[in-house]
Order: C-alpha cells, then sequence, then structure tokens
C-alpha cells in the first residue's frame, strides 16, 4: 500500500500540494491494519514509511509538514501498547486531514474582501485556492475580471481557465505567461497560490517570479493565497524539481540542454500579502 502511494505521490505532478499531503496521512493509516511485536516496532515501520513518502515529493511543505507531525504525535505519546500507539496514529491522521481541508476553505474566505476591492484579476498556473477564493467571491455577488497565464510547459493555466468560465460573475481569459507584462497595467491586483514560503521567500510555478517582479514594476500588488502550513521557518529546506525535456520540445534536443526546472524563487519583499487560514502576512 505505502509503495503504491509513494509511486502515485511521485507522478501527482497537476494535484494541489493539499491534495497530496492528505494522500501520503491517508496511506499511513494502512499500517494500522498489521501486526507489530512491539511499540518500537510498529513506530519504526511508520518513520520508515513516512520517510518514504516525505522523500516521494520534497518539494510539497505540507506534504513535509504532516507527515512530520503525526510521526511525532506519535513518538510523543510514547504509548503502552501497540494498539494504543495505532490509536494515536489514526487520530493524528484524522486532525492533519481535516486542518489541511480546512485550511483551505478559510484561506478562500479570506482572500474574498481582497478580491472584492479589485475585481480585473490576473492568475498564474493553477491554484484550488485560488479557484475557491474566486468562487466564493462571486457568490458573494462581485463580478471579476480573471486573466490566466497559460503556466507553461505543463498549460496549466488552462485548465483554470477552463474551470472560471464556467463560473456565472467571471468574465475569463487566458493569456500566454510573456504578455503578463502587456496586460498588468488594467490590471487591480495579481492573486496566485503558492507550493511554500520558506523565511523571505516564496517557492511556486515557474513564471511566478518574473510575474511578480513585473507587477511591482508596474505597481500592482501581488497576493498569495494558502495554508498557514505552507508558511515555514525553519526545518525545511526546498527542493526544486527538474522535469522531462519532452514537456519543452517534442523533438530530439540535438546539441543543446533543455532546462525544465517546475518552480521558481520568489522575494517575498515583491509580494503585497500572503493571505492564509490563520492570518495575513504583510511584506
Amino acid at each position: 500500500m505505502i509503495d503504491e502511494t509513494v509511486e502515485e505521490i511521485a507522478d501527482m505532478q497537476t494535484h494541489s500540494s493539499s491534495v497530496v499531503a492528505v494522500k501520503a496521512a491517508e496511506a499511513l493509516l494502512s499500517l494500522t491494519d498489521r501486526e507489530y511485536p512491539t511499540v518500537e516496532e510498529y513506530v519504526r515501520t511508520l518513520e520508515r514509511n513516512s520517510h518514504a513518502l516525505r522523500r516521494a515529493n520534497p518539494s510539497h511543505a505540507s506534504l513535509q509538514t504532516t507527515q512530520r507531525e503525526v510521526l511525532s504525535t506519535v513518538e510523543d505519546a510514547d504509548a503502552d501498547s501497540v494498539d494504543a500507539a495505532k490509536e494515536v496514529t489514526r487520530d493524528a491522521v484524522e486532525s492533519v486531514v481535516d486542518r489541511v481541508r480546512s485550511a483551505k476553505e478559510r484561506a478562500a474566505e479570506r482572500a474574498v474582501e481582497y478580491l472584492e476591492g479589485g475585481p480585473t484579476l490576473l492568475t498564474h498556473d493553477y491554484s484550488s485556492t485560488v479557484l475557491e477564493a474566486i468562487e466564493r467571491t462571486v457568490d458573494a455577488g462581485t463580478d471579476l475580471e480573471v486573466y490566466c497565464t497559460e503556466a507553461r510547459p505543463r498549460y496549466l493555466g488552462r485548465k483554470m481557465v477552463r474551470t472560471l468560465s464556467d463560473l456565472d460573475g467571471v468574465d475569463a481569459h487566458l493569456i500566454v505567461d510573456g504578455a503578463a507584462g502587456h496586460f498588468l497595467p488594467e490590471i487591480d491586483q495579481v492573486v496566485v497560490g503558492m507550493d511554500c514560503i520558506v523565511e523571505d521567500t516564496l517557492y511556486n510555478r515557474i513564471g511566478t517570479y518574473p510575474l511578480a517582479a513585473t507587477a511591482s514594476d508596474a505597481g500592482v500588488p501581488v497576493r498569495v493565497v494558502g495554508a498557514e502550513a505552507k508558511v515555514v521557518t525553519g526545518g525545511f529546506a526546498f527542493e526544486n524539481e527538474h522535469r522531462s525535456a519532452s514537456e519543452v520540445i517534442r523533438e530530439p534536443a540535438d546539441g543543446f540542454a533543455v532546462e525544465n526546472p517546475a518552480y521558481d524563487a520568489t522575494p517575498t519583499r515583491l509580494l503585497d500579502a500572503a493571505i492564509t487560514d490563520e492570518q495575513v502576512h504583510e511584506f
């Protein structure tokens, strides 16, 4: 079960980090169906499998933090029986899964007042939290005009704009990534999701940094929406992912290298705020 989930998580490149974190946490429950001679053996097995899940996608902060939380909760409980340790695991998994799922809802709700104040938006890539914030805003009665970049090379921005086009109250536009600067004078605010914020750096889908830098130069505020669990102050080193050249070019790359990083690093000084389920971080 865990091995299958590790492979699945490694392949979940089009899913949000919250979906990945929930998938990994729930995978740990399969360990509670097995028999173990001692509590120590159970905890070692839990630790080994949790490490494998974390390594399946080291760039997702929410995956890292939720896995560490489940493991530390079980270790700190110092259970006096295997059954007791299993019960602690079940409770810990339920707690983190509930929090991950509700965090997106609370962050989206907190973002509504910002979206209402600047109804012409530009967003990048696909963010389920940004999408929910937009849905909540139009449901509250504010019409929005939303420009979406394609988000090359995997074009997840196209997925975003197709979803937005089905919403009443949203006037959706698809633009190529390089056209963002052309449209920014018409934009009230840039709103994007986040993979994570580590110290003074936002890590998000490639293309976020030049978009934020151009928006800053144009005087357009950039706001990030996501779970507080993705704001990391220590104990986590972001690892970028370098993806296949076939996503960029179909024919053989003869005589040249194809670079395809999945994420870039945006200094938080270029951001106006990060809106999370717990608070608003102003920069």
